[in-house]
């Protein structure tokens, strides 16, 4: 990631986001603006965790690795979303890479500053509680939602997940073959299933099959196929 040196345009995500009360003025000189691109690493499993960041425009994935090499992706996040906060209250490593998947923005700290000058600050640990309690709720209920849901509806979910619609991004309703086993790692089930599914999917007018991707061509029909997107 690049630090966007843009006063004005940090300023404005702080206050679209209502951030205005959860960093404390003296804080405010420690704060900077990082811009990401899809494909690059926020940060990655193990690593040491030194910052928090709050991702404020874009969509990042959030998957964890084994230690033979196999991936799970575990959610897609959008704003208004936290990194590192659990890193932060827990004092751990790095617990999972976080990926963009478009480009976008984050606005960063450095732990030692946060520790310094809003270690007490009631409005960032209330904010900080409030992140760390819908990632465990999320978490829940995608478990029980790959327990509870037929593949048609986990694929269809997942697409929305992984796809995203933004102008300068004309790419941004596609996904790669090469994530189908990530697709399938995610919703508990084989990459011979999603094959099936997809080919059903496209035979309904709901995705285009291409050579090396898939592309998003019905995103209401999904939606109305997955009934919510609960992979964000």
């Amino acid at each position: 990631m690049k630090e966007a040196k843009d006063g004005e345009l940090l300023a404005r995500y702080i206050r679209e986001h209502g951030l205005d009360h959860v960093f404390p003025e003296p804080l405010l000189p420690y704060i900077g603006l990082y811009r990401f691109e899809p494909g690059e690493f926020v940060c990655r499993q193990g690593d040491p965790a030194g910052w928090l960041y709050v991702l404020v425009k874009g969509k990042i994935k959030i998957y964890t690795t084994s230690a033979e090499g196999k991936t799970l992706i575990l959610s897609f996040k959008t704003p208004l979303d936290a990194i590192g906060d659990i890193e932060y209250v827990q004092g751990a490593e790095i617990l999972n890479t976080v990926e963009a998947v478009s480009a976008g923005f984050v606005i960063g700290v450095p732990y030692a500053r946060l520790r310094q000058h809003a270690g007490d600050h009631a409005p960032l640990l209330r904010f900080l509680l409030d992140i760390v309690s819908r990632k465990f709720f999320a978490k829940s209920l995608s478990l029980s939602f790959n327990l509870m849901h037929p593949v048609e509806v986990r694929l269809a979910s997942y697409l929305l997940a992984v796809t995203f619609e933004e102008p300068d991004a004309p790419d941004g309703g596609r996904l790669g073959t090469s994530g189908l086993r990530d697709a399938a790692n995610q919703i508990g089930t084989s990459y011979r299933h999603v094959n099936r599914v997809l080919g059903q999917f496209a035979d309904e007018g709901l995705i285009e099959r291409g050579r090396g991707f898939i592309a998003v061509k019905d995103r209401a029909g999904l939606r109305a196929r997955a009934g919510r997107n609960i992979y964000e």
